[in-house]
């Protein structure tokens, strides 16, 4: 092999550092998404606090369920992106030794490419189940056709669940 392909191969090997700029834009999105969730959890608990001590008016029925559900969305998708960053550095870059430690079944041991996709595909899959719970929370149902509506989008997020969780047990046999 000549010098100048050795070299060349070096610089496509070292070049999987790139993912570096995806893994500190992943953990820097997760941190910020894990203050702002934080964050809106702390102002539900002070609005809830100044509800029940009647030095404010607003009625915190109205909100509250629905801010709580937006702030576990948000901590999803926080979740989502650690998985995202800390899985392909470990893919792309190096193991992580204390992770590795931890068990083969921790979240964050991904040992390929798919199995990083279906991790994070089994987040987004709950985000969008909580999203939906929320959408639900805020319906006024006006027919009796719109609860058979509900009801049949329930069924289908129930099956999808099962059929989630029945795609998983088979995964790990």
């Amino acid at each position: 092999m000549n010098s100048l392909e050795k070299k060349f191969e070096q610089f496509l090997w070292h070049s999987r550092f790139l993912v570096l700029i995806a893994v500190l834009a992943s953990l820097l999105g997760s941190l910020t998404l894990f203050v702002v969730g934080t964050m809106d959890i702390i102002q539900l608990v002070m609005a809830t606090v100044n509800y029940y001590l009647g030095t404010s008016t607003e009625d915190i029925h109205e909100f509250l369920v629905t801010d709580i559900i937006i702030a576990i969305d948000i901590y999803l998708i926080a979740v989502v992106l650690l998985i995202f960053g800390l899985g392909i550095y470990r893919l792309f870059v190096s193991p992580i030794e204390a992770s590795e430690e931890s068990g083969r079944s921790h979240p964050f041991n991904v040992q390929s490419f798919d199995e990083l996709k279906n991790k994070i595909v089994r987040v987004v899959i709950l985000a969008v189940i909580i999203e939906f719970f929320r959408a639900v929370v805020d319906i006024r149902f006006l027919t009796p056709l719109d609860i058979i509506y509900l009801a049949l989008s329930v069924l289908a997020l129930a099956a999808s669940l099962f059929l989630m969780g029945k795609s998983h047990i088979n995964h790990h046999d």
